[in-house]
Parts: C-alpha cells; structure tokens; sequence
C-alpha cells in the first residue's frame, strides 16, 4: 500500500522543527552519559544522544553537542578546555539517574555530587566514571568539527575500555545483559525490546531461492 506524503521543505522551517523531525526520524539513538572534568575540578555528568563509533582503528567515538542561548553547555566547554572525556553507557537500571543528570545544573554545580552518583578514577583520563555503569570507555579529543549555526561534533579516541564482567565473556560484549537504552523523539527512551538474528552475509543471497520462499 503505498504512502501518502507531507514534504516539509528544510530551508522553509526552523530549527525548534528541523530538530523534532530529525529526533523522531533517526530513532531509536544510542546515549552517550559523558563525564568531564571542569578547570575548577567540578565533576559534570550529562546524557547525549547524537552519539556513535565512528572509527575502530583507533577506535573513536562521536557526539554532536548543541549550544544553548549561543553557549557552549558545559560538557562541550570542558571538553575543549581539558580534551578528555569518558563515555559512560547508560542503562534500564539506571534511566530515571542518568535521566535527572539531563536537568540544567549550574557549572559550579556537580550532577554527581548532587545526585550521589558514585565514581572510579579513570586510567588515562583526570574525568571519572559512572560506577553504576557496566562499560565505560575514556577518550582524549582528537577533533573539533562545528557544524552548522548550532553544532558541534567532538570526536574522542578511546584510550580504555572499562567492561563489567556481568556483560564481558573476556572476548565479546552481551548487549543484552548490557541492558542499554536508547532515545526517541520527545520525552521517550527504549530497551531493546525483541531480538532478531540473521547471519553475516558474505556473499549475496541467491534471489531464486528467495523467490521460492
């Protein structure tokens, strides 16, 4: 059955929409729970959801951070300020806390301390992890992109990976006991949900087989 259309030209629409459409669209969006470190040694912890690897040799990862009232917000200026950064994966468990991380805390003040969030001192990084988190990964910025009037994206080397042993068999990652949550468009998050499984395809499918399916 074919669709029927709305066609929303971008160049006739502002960016409070281009943003609902493209967050309602590109779903569902990994999050990255980033910890950095101010100059005045304030811990900040906050959810981003325009977030992914984008490299595996080195391995590095990627997030899109907006600015706010034209400012940088406070993960994206202590980023450029101290160039270190961990990625903390967020989970089921612990939505409703990384959640209440996303609230708009003054500089001076620490979401983890505020929240009671608990720590571990990174290796290679001054910024700390989310202890509640099963897999954490500590980056040192590499690249500066901005992007557009609003964007920013910073791209991190991962210097280490800190695996839970609930989630790592000492080879592979069990996504599923990982138990991540991903961000759709408004006010919704998501688990998993149903699990499909195909296998890798190193050759393409044979089209007449198919057909007799």
């Amino acid at each position: 059955m074919p669709h029927d259309f709305t066609t929303l030209c971008a160049a006739e629409i502002d960016n409070s929409t281009a943003y609902r459409l493209l967050c309602g669209i590109v779903v569902p969006r990994p999050i990255a729970w980033i910890t950095t470190l101010s100059p005045q040694g304030v811990v900040n912890a906050a959810p981003f959801s325009s977030y992914n690897y984008v490299a595996h040799s080195p391995p590095m990862l990627a997030v899109n951070i907006g600015s706010r009232g034209g400012a940088l917000k406070d993960t994206a200026r202590n980023i450029e300020q101290g160039r270190e950064f961990v990625v903390n994966v967020a989970t089921l468990p612990h939505m409703d806390l990384m959640h209440q991380t996303s609230a708009e805390f003054p500089p001076e003040q620490s979401e983890t301390e505020a929240l009671g969030i608990a720590l571990l001192p990174s290796r290679f990084v001054k910024p700390p992890r989310v202890a509640v988190a099963p897999a954490q990964m500590e980056c040192r910025l590499r690249e500066v992109v901005r992007l557009g009037e609003l964007n920013t994206l910073y791209i991190g080397e991962v210097l280490a990976f800190h695996l839970s042993d609930h989630i790592f068999d000492g080879k592979n990652v069990d996504s599923v006991k990982m138990q991540p949550i991903a961000r759709l468009g408004g006010p919704f998050y998501a688990a998993l949900g149903e699990i499909f499984e195909r296998p890798v395809l190193q050759t393409p499918p044979d089209r007449s087989q198919h057909l007799k399916d």
